[in-house]
């Protein structure tokens, strides 16, 4: 059956993936949901996120600057596996 949408349904898989991993949703959820793995994921949707870096290096400053101040860590001589 053809979709006015798509040439193929297999486009309107593409197009989902695509708007998910474009929208932030973590690439190990979405690759859940597609039934396939984190691997697979970017090896086919790499291009998708193209054009990105300047968003994420956004989101890793926001982190830095007035995120979380606790830090997991595992080792010798932490308390709890929190560092603050």
């Amino acid at each position: 059956m053809r979709s006015p949408l798509a040439a193929r349904p297999y486009d309107l898989r593409h197009a989902a993936l695509s708007l998910w991993l474009n929208a932030g949703v973590p690439a190990t959820e979405v690759a859940k949901r597609a039934g396939h793995s984190v691997e697979v994921l970017h090896r086919v949707y790499a291009k998708c996120m193209e054009g990105q870096q300047e968003r994420m290096n956004g989101k890793i400053s926001s982190a830095l600057d007035g995120g979380s101040t606790q830090m997991f860590v595992s080792g010798p001589g932490t308390s709890r596996g929190l560092l603050h």
